[in-house]
């Protein structure tokens, strides 16, 4: 008994520090990270005891008997599910699905308790990724974990793809190779000085030597432009929204990539699907980006930012959000 919550909660992070309040909810945890592992402890703990947590009456309008009975009922639908929620979207729908008869407040306020998605954010995918490459597109990769501080903006990530990638191993510079050679080769001896310098060459040359779990693995950088949207500038309403959804969606994930060809500033323009889902949908639907019709015809496009603006989420909050091309000619125009 209570075995499902006891496997997730083995790798539950303890709650963050007072000091990163910022990214905390009400529970003490962030929800980027370990509000699926609070809920699991918490629902292991009610399967022992039958208390429920501390702080949750501050939340929602009914009683600590009312709040057993959602206890109990999540309980019993974690132990059904197969497999069990791993990730925020997961869990709040296994609540919302759980608690679809009782109060509108009582289950956004449980949502908020662990920081999970509120009902009218989350979104159904249904891009399916290409079987085949389609029309246009030059080339495809296969990119390494992507870094959280890679993300650049809602809609420019920074990837690496290793050189052992049949396209990446016919391409790489000779130079490089010879650098990251003598770089192991100094670090083995302890000249981290040299080591370093060998890697900003490397560095220079377009490339990264990354650490992978217990090997390093010499990599090459591409900047990737989401092809077909257009999310809000870091200093817009939204744009801080925009980052982070997008830095949820492909941190510590592989991508993979459909490069249609390069922007003007050198970024590889491509479509991103990350687990099965595509990226560009996501950032749509959830209202952190509009649809880059001046170069992208999409249709499927139009629809999802259409789909989030009659559910007014995200940026369609507001009445008359400014688009980001407009904003980026507005501030050209004052220099």
């Amino acid at each position: 008994m209570g075995n499902a919550f006891r496997l997730l909660y083995g790798h539950c992070c303890k709650p963050t520090a007072s000091g990163d309040s910022e990214s905390l909810g009400p529970h003490g945890v962030s929800s980027a990270t370990v509000g699926v592992s609070a809920l699991a402890h918490d629902l292991f703990h009610f399967d022992i005891t039958s208390q429920v947590p501390e702080g949750l009456s501050k939340h929602v309008v009914s009683s600590k008997k009312a709040q057993a009975n959602w206890y109990r009922k999540l309980g019993d639908a974690w132990k059904e599910s197969k497999p069990p929620p791993k990730t925020p979207e997961e869990a709040a729908r296994l609540v919302i699905k759980t608690l679809k008869r009782h109060q509108k407040a009582d289950v956004e306020g449980l949502l908020a308790f662990y920081g999970l998605p509120l009902p009218h954010t989350l979104v159904e995918v249904v891009a399916q990724p290409p079987t085949s490459l389609p029309g246009g597109v030059k080339y495809e990769i296969h990119t390494l974990p992507v870094d959280a501080k890679a993300v650049a903006d809602g809609d420019t990530v920074t990837v690496y793809v290793s050189i052992t990638d049949p396209r990446e191993s016919s391409i790489v510079p000779g130079n490089v190779h010879t650098a990251a050679v003598q770089r192991a080769e100094a670090r083995a001896r302890r000249d981290y000085t040299k080591a370093d310098a060998l890697h900003k060459q490397i560095i220079d040359s377009g490339y990264r030597v990354i650490p992978v779990q217990d090997e390093e693995i010499l990599a090459k950088k591409y900047r990737i432009r989401l092809r077909g949207i257009d999310a809000p500038e870091s200093s817009m309403p939204f744009g801080k929204e925009a980052k982070t959804e997008l830095t949820k969606i492909v941190q510590n994930k592989s991508l993979r990539v459909l490069i249609y060809g390069e922007d003007r500033y050198g970024r590889c323009v491509g479509d991103i699907y990350c687990n099965g889902m595509f990226v560009q949908e996501l950032m749509l639907k959830k209202g952190l980006a509009w649809h880059y019709k001046a170069y992208d015809k999409r249709p499927e496009l139009e629809t999802w930012e259409k789909e989030a603006r009659a559910r007014r989420v995200g940026l369609w909050a507001s009445k008359n959000p400014e688009k980001p091309w407009d904003w980026r000619k507005d501030r050209r125009g004052a220099k």
